[in-house]
């Protein structure tokens, strides 16, 4: 009995996932950049030895900044969710905890991928650590709609969009990790473009621009 009431009244304060969600995220976002090293070499004797230095960084900064669109991305995608989610229970704390635990993986997987960006196995990883991120955050929303935690009138607009955006992203990161059988920058460059639409919604834009201007 007390097993039975202790798991009802446990984990019921949103606030405090929501709060403990945007720390780990920030933290994470943080620990992003300090993989970005500088230059200190022994044989750097002038400023053209110094720019090749910065320069050899590149694919540092260009896997970065990937990792910086996928949290940044993710993060939006939460924040989404909480928006609409009004209570919790303990599972659902759990539930979001093994999202947090996916999003602490990003900056190893993040500089793994830094220093071996020429290789596919490092390809594979952080692809698995955004698909486990998105699997949780889908997860985390089904729970939350199965046991009312959203508003029933609430849950029928937003429901099928925010699992249909969860699902076609994932789809086209792994059509993007695929790209690396290919070449691994392509591949790369490919997730990039995908976290770029879903961060400014460019292709939303242009498909509504028509409709704009019939109205007009």
């Amino acid at each position: 009995m007390n097993k039975e009431t202790y798991n009802k009244i446990a984990g019921q304060d949103t606030g405090r996932i929501i709060a403990i969600s945007d720390g780990v995220f920030g933290v994470a976002l943080t620990l992003l950049v300090l993989e970005i090293r500088v230059p200190v070499l022994e044989s750097i004797r002038s400023e053209q030895d110094l720019i090749h230095a910065f320069v050899a960084l590149k694919s540092k900064f260009l896997v970065y900044f990937l990792a910086f669109m996928t949290t940044g991305i993710f993060w939006v995608g939460h924040s989404s969710q909480y928006k609409y989610i009004q209570e919790s229970d303990r599972n659902l704390n759990w539930i979001n905890l093994l999202f947090l635990l996916s999003v602490t993986m990003l900056p190893f997987t993040t500089a793994f991928l830094g220093d071996y960006v020429h290789f596919k196995f490092p390809v594979a990883v952080y692809w698995l650590n955004i698909f486990l991120m998105g699997a949780m955050l889908y997860i985390n929303w089904v729970y939350a709609c199965r046991h009312h935690f959203v508003h029933e009138e609430t849950r029928q607009l937003v429901d099928i969009p925010l699992r249909r955006r969860i699902i076609t992203a994932q789809s086209l990161y792994f059509l993007g990790a695929l790209l690396c059988f290919i070449s691994p920058v392509l591949s790369i460059a490919f997730i990039i473009l995908v976290q770029l639409n879903y961060a400014f919604a460019f292709l939303s834009q242009r498909k509504k621009t028509p409709a704009l201007k019939t109205e007009s």
